[in-house]
């Protein structure tokens, strides 16, 4: 890489990391109780106990870092899987993980599993529904030998129309108030109080981040399909392997503490490729940082459009996303 191009790269950052801290900043400050930038940082430097801390310690905070946890892995495995399977229109939902994910915790919530969990009775149950097509899709794809991504993908679509049917199956039969616990879960939301679950999140955000970047070299050569990579060293079915599997745990890592927030792995990657270019060395952190920002920025106004009351981020980025994703790409005309 020239020194041009080494420039632009940092010039990308640098400008994406401003946004992430700017939309982070805007963050803590809005709310029921609005906080000048001194406040915040006499709650995080100083005055810890004070009533301004708890809010910013105990709500906002916890609140941001899950966002730009979820966010940023939901966008890296969205160029992951959009690299793998050389698909624009893939992301990290097409596989049916959501679904698993939304049919355990309607299981749960059925079950009355929060009652005897409590508020980590959702996430586990998210989880180990999405883990659970993990395994089927991952291991359907096997069958012949080798991954198959056409398979493969069209395996997650199925899976992903049966669990939605499945989850409309309980819906119906559910109680009101269960009723209403699955539909906001379905709609996505940030307000999650334990942790040790955004401790988790957050970790396994920058590992998948860090597994990416290690193989964006790869990636860059599997875009141009498996026998050229291959001419180039690369150990394709190792790689699509490694990578697969990743943003598989990546996704279901964010849907069990998030719940459904939908085209933050569609739409972020299309953006970062319009300003970052293709190469995965670029584009992997770009979309990490894009998609962080992205989903903080949508908490905000998630948050404060109809405040106090707070509608789902899911419908938000929904909103957001595809409104300026279609108005951008018919003002540019870009190919996907």
């Amino acid at each position: 890489m020239n020194d041009t191009g080494a420039k632009r790269w940092i010039l990308i950052i640098g400008s994406l990391s401003v946004l992430l801290t700017a939309c982070a900043l805007t963050a803590l400050r809005l709310g029921s109780t609005p906080l000048s930038s001194a406040q915040i940082l006499d709650a995080l430097f100083h005055e810890q106990d004070s009533v301004t801390a708890s809010i910013i310690l105990g709500i906002r905070l916890p609140r941001v870092i899950l966002a730009i946890a979820v966010g940023g892995a939901l966008s890296v495995a969205g160029t992951l899987l959009q690299g793998l399977f050389r698909n624009p229109l893939v992301e990290p939902y097409t596989l049916g993980i959501s679904g698993g994910a939304s049919l355990g915790v309607c299981i749960a919530i059925l079950l009355g599993l929060p009652a005897l969990l409590g508020v980590t009775a959702y996430p586990l149950a998210g989880f180990a529904g999405a883990g659970i097509v993990i395994v089927l899709v991952y291991g359907l794809g096997l069958r012949t030998g080798r991954l198959q991504p056409n398979t493969m993908l069209l395996i997650g679509v199925m899976i992903s129309f049966v669990s939605s049917s499945l989850v409309m199956l309980l819906m119906a039969v559910s109680e009101q108030d269960d009723l209403s616990n699955i539909v906001f879960w379905i709609m996505g939301s940030l307000d999650e109080p334990s942790p040790v679950l955004i401790r988790l999140v957050l970790a396994g955000s920058i590992t998948g981040l860090v597994i990416a970047l290690y193989h964006s070299l790869a990636l860059n050569a599997m875009v141009l399909g498996d026998d050229e990579a291959a001419l180039l060293g690369i150990h394709t079915a190792r790689t699509r392997k490694i990578l697969f599997v990743t943003a598989s745990l990546l996704t279901g890592l964010s849907v069990s503490a998030g719940g459904i927030i939908m085209f933050v792995g569609l739409i972020v990657p299309h953006f970062m490729r319009m300003v970052a270019g293709s190469d995965h060395r670029i584009l992997i952190i770009s979309s990490f940082l894009g998609g962080a920002s992205f989903l903080t920025f949508c908490d905000i106004v998630a948050r404060m459009v109809i405040a106090p009351l707070e509608l789902p981020v899911g419908v938000i980025t929904g909103i957001i996303g595809g409104v300026v994703f279609i108005y951008v790409l018919g003002k540019k005309k870009v190919a996907l």
